[in-house]
C-alpha cells in the first residue's frame, strides 16, 4: 500500500448532498453545502456517495459536482470522489474525469445488479486502479448494492494495486472490519457508512465516518471522531446517546429523503427535492422529523410544531 499522510482519509467525511432546483442540479446550493462541512469541522467531503443520488445524475452532473467541490474546498480539506457505476466504461470516465478535475481521493462503489463473482470483483478494481494515481478505495454498501466482497477479495486486491488505500464499509457486520484490518494492516482506512455503527467501528480501528448525518450536524459527527482519536470514550459515548435518534431519523426513509427534508426544515435547502424514484416524506413521516430535529436542538420546538414541512 502507497504510504499516506498520517492525517489523510481520517476523520469525518460528510457525504453531501445534491441539491435540486426545478429538476437540475443546483450547484451554487451546492458549493455553499461543501463550504458549510469546511466551516463546521468535517475533515473532508465526499462528492456523488450514495446520499447525492448518483444513479440519478448524468455523467456530466456527477463531473460537474466534482469541479465544483474542488474549487470550493480550495485543498483545505480533501475531496472524495465516488466515481463508481454498474458499467467499468462509465466508471473510467468518471474516474479519469475527476482526477482531472483535483479530487484527492477516489470511492468506487461495487458494481451493483450485476452480482459478480468475487475474482471478478478482483479484476474489476484492479483494472480501475491502474488507470489512476489516485489513492484508491472501495465502496462496499451490500444492502443497496446488492453484491458483497470479502475480506479476503480485498486483500487479494490490496496485493495487486498499491494505492488501494481503503474501503467504506456500509454493513452491519463488524467482524467484517476486524478481518479486513487484520488482513491488510491498521494503516488501511476503512471508514463506517452506518450512523449506528460509527462508535463501535472507530473503537476497533476504524479511520473515519462518511455518515449522512453529517449533513446535519457536521461539528457533532467530526467531534465524534477527534474524541476516540484522542482516546476519551467516556466524551464519544456521549456523542453516540445524543445522535442515537438523529441517526436512526436518516433511515426513517431512503436516504435522502428524510436527510432532505431536515436539511430544509433546518433552512439548508429550498427545497426537498429528490428525483424519481425518490419521493417527498409523507406527512406522518414529516412530523416524526420535525420532533426528532426539534429534541436535536437543531430547529426550535415551536417552529416544528407550527410548520408541518411535507407541505414545501
Amino acid at each position: 500500500m502507497i504510504k499516506l499522510n498520517p492525517t489523510f482519509l481520517r476523520g469525518s467525511y460528510t457525504p453531501v448532498v445534491t441539491p435540486f432546483r426545478d429538476g437540475k442540479v443546483d450547484y451554487t446550493k451546492y458549493a455553499e453545502l461543501t463550504q458549510r462541512q469546511v466551516l463546521e469541522g468535517s475533515h473532508g467531503v465526499v462528492v456523488n456517495g450514495t446520499t447525492a443520488e448518483p444513479s440519478s445524475l448524468t455523467i456530466e452532473e456527477r463531473c460537474e459536482l466534482v469541479n465544483v467541490a474542488v474549487e470550493t474546498v480550495a485543498k483545505r480539506i480533501p475531496v472524495v470522489a465516488a466515481t463508481g457505476s454498474q458499467s467499468f466504461e462509465e466508471t473510467i470516465q468518471l474516474t479519469a474525469r475527476a482526477e482531472q478535475a483535483g479530487a484527492d481521493a477516489l470511492l468506487v462503489v461495487t458494481p451493483y445488479y450485476i452480482k459478480p463473482p468475487q475474482r471478478g470483483l478482483t479484476e474489476y478494481f484492479v483494472e480501475i486502479g491502474k488507470r489512476t494515481s489516485l489513492p484508491l478505495m472501495i465502496y462496499h454498501i451490500p444492502g443497496r448494492a446488492a453484491v458483497s466482497i470479502s475480506p479476503p477479495t480485498v486483500a487479494d486486491i490490496a496485493d495487486c494495486l498499491p494505492n488501494l488505500v481503503g474501503l467504506k464499509h456500509a454493513g452491519n457486520d463488524l467482524e467484517f472490519l476486524t478481518e479486513t484490518l487484520a488482513l491488510i494492516g491498521s494503516e488501511f482506512r476503512i471508514f463506517c457508512g452506518l450512523e449506528a455503527l460509527s462508535l463501535p467501528m472507530l473503537v476497533i480501528g476504524a479511520a473515519g465516518l462518511m455518515n449522512a448525518v453529517g449533513n446535519l450536524a457536521p461539528g457533532r459527527v467530526a467531534a465524534l471522531f477527534d474524541a476516540v482519536d484522542r482516546g476519551e470514550l467516556k466524551q464519544a459515548r456521549e456523542l453516540h446517546f445524543q445522535m442515537f435518534k438523529l441517526n436512526q431519523a436518516i433511515f426513517l426513509d431512503t436516504n435522502p429523503i428524510p436527510v432532505k427534508y431536515m436539511m430544509w426544515r433546518m433552512g439548508l435547502l429550498a427545497n426537498a427535492d429528490v428525483r424519481l424514484p425518490l419521493v417527498r416524506v409523507t406527512e406522518e413521516q414529516a412530523k416524526t422529523l420535525d420532533d426528532i430535529l426539534a429534541r436535536a436542538g437543531l430547529v426550535e420546538i415551536e417552529q416544528a410544531v407550527s410548520s408541518p414541512g411535507f407541505t414545501n
